[in-house]
């Protein structure tokens, strides 16, 4: 019996695959249980294309959610036919324009990569990993009979 797996073939790190995942990324750390990593992998991802010049800063936009129900600002960053969003440093509101309120019907292209694939090509293109944290390995609770009392009788 000759079993041969196929396992896909590696993503290439194009600007156009890193860009799907990001947004991938983006999109489910929106409601991940914990979504440190995933802004981590996204805001390194989105510098790194900046500094490589494969982005471009364009302007301030305010806030959907902002912090303490007070007016917040976020960096609008596009590449290709993406846009993100960021929070910006004071150098970004001295040299940036406001765009005012985001426009909601600009979205993102859709993309076909699984958030796997999406964590493993930005986790190699920015070199990150994702560190568990050993409180949080997978254990089986041991089974625990259950106790009865007799009636009227407190333990």
């Amino acid at each position: 019996m000759n079993k041969q797996q196929k396992y896909p073939p590696p993503i290439q790190l194009t600007v156009e695959n890193l860009l799907q995942a990001i947004s991938v990324v983006n999109r489910h750390a929106k409601t991940a249980p914990n979504p440190k990593f995933l802004y981590k992998l996204k805001h390194d991802s989105l510098h790194k294309l900046l500094a490589e010049g494969k982005a471009k800063k364009i302007g301030l936009h305010f806030s959907n959610n902002p912090r303490y129900s007070q007016q917040q600002s976020d960096l609008l960053i596009a590449c290709e036919n993406y846009t993100f969003h960021l929070p910006p440093t004071k150098k970004d509101f001295e040299e940036l324009p406001h765009l005012g309120s985001l426009n909601q019907s600009v979205r993102n292209p859709k993309s076909t990569l699984s958030l796997t694939q999406s964590k493993k090509l930005l986790s190699t293109y920015t070199g990150l990993k994702e560190e568990i944290p050993p409180n949080q390995t997978i254990r089986k609770k041991k089974y625990q009979k259950p106790v009865f009392k007799k009636l009227g009788e407190s333990y």
